[in-house]
């Protein structure tokens, strides 16, 4: 997807805390795409597998508070917080339930959101999710703003395409780098998630039994922030769960989309899946 389609599909939605910025796309029963932590990270990085999800749902991809366009939270971040962001969002669309498929900080999310509101979850994609690990990453705690030309390099990286094709949703993302509201608001998300007491406390181990809805893992192969065996440790922990493994690293959605889109589609529309995780 190009930028300028991406934009013309962004909307505010008036929330409780200020305004959440939100993409939306295509007709059905919804799916709500929760992004990942990093400091440009927004609804934005789903621009690869929307249209082919659109063709037979309501996709729905947010900017989580404090990410993004949308309005910050002056108070302190929390888990707890980013998962009511999920309920609230469902509330102003008017949306009973809906499909949830999560990425990483989003994958945490969205299966804490599945264990405290079950009757709001239909179908749970889980994509290379934290929650399992309570150690915090280094690119948390060693947090600095990047360069324009490193966020080029890292969309270049991510999605296999030529530096000057990335640079306009570079520059789109970079705008939050030179937001120092912005960068004050992810100091305090960082400062919240990287809290060992705050990673034990929403660890997620303990919960993964207790969700009852159909779940797909999606994994890359040779993920190195988040390993392959704590995906499968994910997928055997949740009754019923299946594991697919795609080639690639820590973003799956952008590094083999179609292959993404296949396993995705065919989980939400059919129900197909691969064999669930071996216990």
């Amino acid at each position: 997807m190009e930028l300028g389609q991406w934009q013309a599909a962004v909307e505010t939605v008036r929330m409780s805390y200020g305004d959440a910025s939100i993409a939306q796309f295509g007709r059905g029963d919804p799916v709500i795409c929760l992004h990942g932590v990093g400091f440009t990270a927004g609804g934005h990085e789903w621009s690869s597998n929307v249209e082919a999800l659109a063709q037979n749902f309501r996709v729905i991809a947010p900017d989580f508070v404090g990410w993004g366009a949308g309005s910050r939270l002056r108070q302190g971040y929390s888990f707890a917080r980013l998962a009511d962001f999920v309920r609230e969002l469902q509330d102003r669309l008017g949306i009973a339930r809906s499909h949830v498929v999560g990425h990483s900080m989003g994958g945490w999310v969205a299966s804490l959101f599945a264990y405290e509101s079950p009757q709001r979850v239909d179908r749970l994609a889980l994509v290379g999710a934290g929650g399992a690990a309570t150690r915090p990453l280094p690119m948390m705690t060693e947090f600095q703003p990047p360069s324009l030309d490193e966020v080029t390099a890292m969309l270049a990286a991510r999605t296999g395409r030529p530096a000057d094709a990335v640079r306009p949703w570079a520059e789109y993302t970079y705008r939050q780098v030179q937001d120092p509201e912005a960068l004050a608001s992810y100091r305090r998300i960082l400062a919240h998630m990287s809290d060992p007491e705050t990673r034990n406390l929403y660890n997620m181990l303990r919960r993964y039994p207790y969700i009852g809805a159909q779940t797909l893992v999606v994994w890359g192969q040779e993920d190195p922030v988040n390993s392959l065996e704590l995906g499968k440790q994910i997928a055997r922990s949740i009754p019923g769960a299946a594991l697919a493994v795609i080639a690639g690293g820590h973003f799956p959605q952008s590094e083999r989309p179609e292959e993404f889109n296949r396993h995705l589609t065919a989980f939400l529309t059919e129900g197909h899946r691969p064999a669930p995780a071996a216990r």
